[in-house]
């Protein structure tokens, strides 16, 4: 037979809503700390990233690096440290990636400029071989040489005849030849 003990049956009651409220109370106390250090990273990185100019060759991936910081952030601001752990670890790994693709655009873009500039000059040394294998071109004079080439009327006899006598004649103005002026020789 078995006897009922009404006051039995509450203390063991008692004693597990005492240990539920007691575990509760404990569960309450051991709370995910912050997650500054991954916040503190997570920031880090981002600028980085931006650094490297992933702004122009990752677009994308910055954007959603920056996005998932910002709702860690406002994880942080409600208290969901957890959430806000999770969230900055994705913001740190996009951030990352979009640091790798930045890196990578600038190596790209480096290397088309340095494979233009090559282009460039091959052209130029082509030119420069061509030209050294022609003859020179004549060289053109700076002045008319058809003013040299004018016949020039032939002077009267009088004019180059002997002067009689010691000493220089003058010779009348109207036996020099026609454009021959004054004092010119």
């Amino acid at each position: 037979m078995h006897i009922f003990f009404p006051l039995a049956a509450s203390a063991g009651r008692i004693r597990l809503a005492a240990a539920m409220v007691l575990t509760l109370a404990l569960a309450g106390c051991a709370t995910v700390p912050p997650p500054n250090d991954v916040m503190n990273l997570a920031q880090t990185r981002l600028q980085q990233a931006r650094d490297a100019g992933a702004e122009d060759y990752a677009p994308v991936d910055i954007g959603f690096a920056q996005g998932k910081f910002q709702q860690a952030q406002a994880a942080m601001a409600d208290r969901k440290y957890a959430d806000a752990g999770n969230l900055a670890e994705e913001s740190r790994a996009d951030a990352e990636l979009a640091q790798a693709k930045a890196k990578l655009g600038a190596a790209r873009a480096q290397i088309q400029q340095k494979t233009k500039e090559n282009a460039r000059l091959r052209e130029e040394g082509e030119r420069m071989e061509a030209a050294a294998s022609q003859p020179p071109a004549p060289i053109q004079p700076a002045y008319d040489d058809s003013l040299f080439e004018q016949d020039l009327p032939a002077p009267s006899s009088s004019v180059l005849s002997t002067p009689p006598g010691e000493g220089f004649q003058t010779v009348p103005v109207d036996s020099l030849p026609p454009g021959f002026q004054g004092d010119q020789p």
